[in-house]
């Protein structure tokens, strides 16, 4: 049995969501495999965060060693000025 292996292993996800306080915000999901190193999945995360003003929100850590970080922002509506 071959296995695929991919140049990104870990897979990202994105949707919108409000909360009760009626505010926007948009999540991204990233899912990475027990075979990446946690150095690696750590600096990603942290560029994400620095670079796309992403914050964790949460993470989770499976059976079998998949991890996954759910990061979200703030939706900013900009308004136009006359």
């Amino acid at each position: 049995m071959s296995q695929q292996f991919s140049a990104f292993p870990s897979s990202a996800a994105r949707y919108t969501a409000d909360d009760a306080s009626g505010l926007h915000w948009e999540y991204m999901v990233i899912t990475c495999q027990p075979r990446e190193s946690l150095t690696e999945v750590r600096r990603r995360i942290v560029d994400h965060a620095e670079y796309g003003k992403w914050e964790l929100r949460r993470s989770r850590l499976y059976t079998g060693g998949v991890r996954k970080y759910w990061l979200r922002r703030r939706i900013m509506k900009v308004r136009p000025t006359l």
